[in-house]
């Protein structure tokens, strides 16, 4: 994640702050933790390398998935173009250069995109989003994001970085049909 790193560092902690852990599981249990705390209203970003520190992240994603708790999962992946196999502790899979370990985090995720060019960042950003902010859709969301599409320099457009409400759906209650209806079926009123 060092892409990633870099441009947190760049940016200052007071745009974003950043707590560094030690354990991939703890993390992404922190951030269901916070969601909940929050009220759904807002949620925190975990980021891993590609490999074991994917891996533990899958529990923590089924939790956020299954009680509709928003949970931003950045993993890095392998590389894009392929030119190094393997790095670090990627898990390979030999028969499918196109599978990567952060495919584990699919059936957990509400969402989930491999963003293999920067430009692609931009819709899956806006659709990420999106699900956070939807509390009947919300879960976790995973952005693979490859270690050489990581490092690419991109002139991003001024409108992309914008700010934007992203509105949560709170539908109110109908109100009560009071008095009840009455009817041939309905006892009288009193009994």
């Amino acid at each position: 994640m060092a892409g990633l790193g870099q441009a947190l560092l760049e940016s200052g902690p007071d745009t974003m702050p950043y707590l560094q852990g030690r354990n991939e599981q703890a993390m992404v249990h922190a951030a269901v933790g916070y969601a909940r705390q929050n009220n759904r209203l807002a949620a925190q970003a975990v980021t891993t390398s590609i490999g074991p520190g994917a891996t533990n992240l899958v529990t923590g994603a089924a939790l956020a998935t299954v009680n509709r708790l928003p949970v931003l999962l950045l993993p890095g992946d392998t590389f894009a173009t392929r030119p190094a196999d393997p790095v670090l502790q990627q898990l390979e899979v030999a028969y499918a250069g196109d599978i990567s370990v952060n495919d584990a985090l699919r059936p957990v995720s509400r969402y989930f995109d491999r963003v293999a060019r920067p430009e692609a960042l931009i819709p899956a950003a806006l659709q990420a989003m999106r699900v956070l902010a939807d509390p009947a859709e919300t879960g976790a969301v995973t952005l693979a994001l490859p270690q050489d599409v990581q490092a690419e320099a991109f002139d991003w457009p001024e409108e992309f970085f914008a700010d934007r409400v992203w509105h949560v759906r709170r539908p109110a209650p109908r109100p009560p049909r009071w008095p009840p209806p009455r009817g041939p079926s309905a006892p009288p009123a009193g009994r």
